[in-house]
């Protein structure tokens, strides 16, 4: 019970009504081979609410292997990579069908109707030009937090 100045007793609200819901966060792993632009995509990505960045790869094997060792909820991924190409890593993951389905967000400066095509046939989820849709981005991940409930909700979803 909380205390009035004038003494007049008040019942707070229940606990549930009075705490903002718990979600677990969105875990997101970025596949980017530049330290500058992974930088600035952890910086930007752990700043949304019930977000995390919760693992990267540079190359496609480290990229393949993360992924395949722990569960993620989405995947930023580049396509131009220091070793490998990411059309490489989005078929390995989804050939993967022992885990559920991540949402793949292909990030690249190869943003031509091709490379669109291509990543989009191979099971992209979303397509975005590094130069022009940066903040689409991160419209996309703050949408994907919308569409998930409170943590109860999501047992055994990563």
């Amino acid at each position: 019970m909380y205390l009035l100045s004038d003494m007049q007793v008040v019942n707070p609200l229940p606990q549930s009504l009075s705490m903002p819901l718990m979600m677990d966060p969105l875990r997101v792993f970025l596949v980017e081979d530049s330290p500058v632009i992974r930088e600035r995509l952890t910086e930007t990505i752990s700043s949304i609410e019930h977000v995390e960045v919760a693992g990267f790869a540079e190359t496609e094997s480290d990229a393949i292997a993360g992924l395949k060792a722990a569960s993620y909820d989405a995947v930023v991924l580049d396509l131009q990579l220091k070793e490998g190409h990411g059309f490489n890593v989005l078929k390995a993951l989804r050939r993967d069908s022992a885990k559920p389905r991540v949402t793949v967000l292909v990030l690249t400066n190869y943003a031509t109707q091709q490379y669109r095509g291509r990543s989009m046939e191979f099971g992209a989820d979303y397509f975005f030009d590094k130069s022009r849709e940066y903040d689409r981005l991160c419209e996309v991940l703050e949408e994907l937090v919308g569409r998930r409930g409170p943590a109860a909700d999501h047992q055994g979803a990563s």
